[in-house]
């Protein structure tokens, strides 16, 4: 029997499903599970946004459009980006997508080869160190330190760079940790990136989920025209992670690429469902008004598990996910994990799931119900008293 490539036995599967398909099972068994895992809002998508799309599908809206995304999305991308990052791109700069997820893989494909490397923060987003295993790209992981809230220190990020370095990705606010970064500290990665001309990938997927600390954005610096590419989406803040779009911006040679990239291997992103992303640009803003009942749960999460022995949890400052450390339970991420599910009926995720500075911490997504979460805290004070 022939065998697979080395590439895709390189490549892992995602934590968070596999811990979902392992609460399923419990659950057909008559378990009660309660779900942290799954990094989604637990909102409906606003209905004008879904109206948009049916009446783009009942107009015929079915056929291929142009793989860079269709005009009219593209421009109201440009209009997004000159009202929340302060200047106006140029629609060629713009790059529309089946999701972000695919940008990732596209932007560190086109920018480095295998003898070179990607500077990553550590914990950071799946995607991330899925894209370096099947590629090959050497990754360079930047530790997030719990004494800093999860906020990447500059100077930790210079350090990791060489004179291999083609990329360094930059996101917050941050998945698993929810931390957010100052202004002051996004301002010095933008210049390293400038100063050492590597490449900066900005995911800003979370950009208008903060609660205390605005969002800044490192493409300021160069508009996305010179080594910035800006990862933005609709999943997150307009609760449409079922509908697969996302976009970016950067230099018009590599979007170019990336658009080459996207044209060969999905062709184009459907063309109602852009239509959906026009009216979510467009029309209503309600994310202020979920992030008002994020911040209530957030606030009944962090309490509770920081009432918990043994266990404590920095407050997050964007993002809907607590990273509370459990060092002190004397479990690894993964037994903890079980224990959890096993144990107390909550599905969470260990943290090296998202990098090897993950030891030491589990990751809950709040994206659920105050009462879930009370009932949680509880469940876990009692499995582990």
């Amino acid at each position: 029997m022939r065998s697979i490539t080395q590439a895709a036995g390189r490549l892992g599967g995602n934590a968070a499903f596999d811990v979902l398909a392992k609460a399923k099972a419990l659950e057909k068994q008559g378990r009660n599970i309660l779900h942290f895992e799954i990094g989604e809002p637990d909102f409906d998508t606003p209905q004008h946004i879904g109206d948009a799309a049916v009446d783009a599908l009942r107009r015929g809206k079915t056929h291929y459009v142009h793989s860079n995304g269709i005009p009219e999305l593209r421009e109201a991308i440009c209009d997004e980006v000159e009202k929340t990052r302060g200047f106006r791109p140029d629609p060629e700069q713009v790059l529309v997508a089946p999701g972000a997820n695919p940008l990732i893989y596209f932007a560190a494909a086109v920018l480095a080869e295998q003898n070179q490397n990607i500077a990553v923060q550590d914990p950071g987003f799946l995607t991330y160190f899925s894209v370096l295993q099947f590629t090959g790209i050497q990754g360079h992981f930047v530790r997030l330190k719990e004494e800093n809230e999860f906020r990447l220190d500059p100077d930790d990020l210079e350090a990791a760079i060489d004179e291999n370095t083609r990329l360094m990705i930059l996101n917050s606010p941050s998945n698993p940790t929810g931390g957010v970064m100052k202004k002051s500290e996004i301002e010095r990665v933008a210049e390293i990136a400038e100063e050492r001309d590597v490449y900066l990938l900005t995911d800003e997927i979370y950009s208008k989920m903060t609660y205390d600390l605005p969002h800044h954005s490192a493409a300021i610096r160069d508009e996305c025209r010179e080594r910035t590419i800006l990862l933005d989406g609709f999943s997150k803040a307009y609760a449409m992670t079922g509908w697969r779009l996302g976009w970016c911006v950067g230099p018009k040679d590599v979007i170019l690429r990336m658009g080459r990239l996207l044209q060969a291997t999905v062709s184009c992103t459907p063309d109602f469902l852009q239509y959906g992303g026009i009216a979510a640009l467009k029309g209503p803003q309600l994310t202020d008004k979920m992030m008002e009942e994020f911040r209530k749960r957030r606030d009944v999460l962090i309490s509770g598990l920081n009432s918990i022995p043994n266990l404590s949890c920095v407050n997050p400052q964007g993002a809907f996910y607590a990273f509370p450390n459990i060092t002190r339970t004397g479990m690894t991420s993964a037994e903890f994990a079980d224990f959890a599910l096993q144990e107390a009926g909550i599905a969470l995720l260990p943290g090296p799931a998202f990098g090897p500075s993950g030891e030491g911490f589990v990751r809950l997504s709040y994206a659920t119900s105050i009462e879930h979460i009370k009932e949680a805290v509880e469940r876990l004070k009692d499995a582990m008293s």
